[in-house]
């Protein structure tokens, strides 16, 4: 009678945890993207960086 492979078989079990996982996430990540608007648009350079000629506000911080 041939002796079990455990190690095989702890591989297995690992392989089909990492498979299940990945799977998980997968769902989540589809759920995720189908929750987020589709047509919103990604801001301009001229939207995030202000303009060169513009004052710039420097705020004090509380306690300060």
């Amino acid at each position: 009678m041939p002796k079990p492979n455990y190690a095989f078989e702890k591989r297995q079990r690992e392989l089909a945890k990492k498979k299940k996982q990945d799977e998980k996430d997968a769902r989540k990540r589809e759920a995720r993207e189908a929750a987020q608007p589709q047509d919103v648009a990604t801001p301009t350079a001229e939207a995030v960086m202000p303009a060169a000629d513009a004052p710039r506000v420097h705020l004090r911080k509380p306690g300060a």
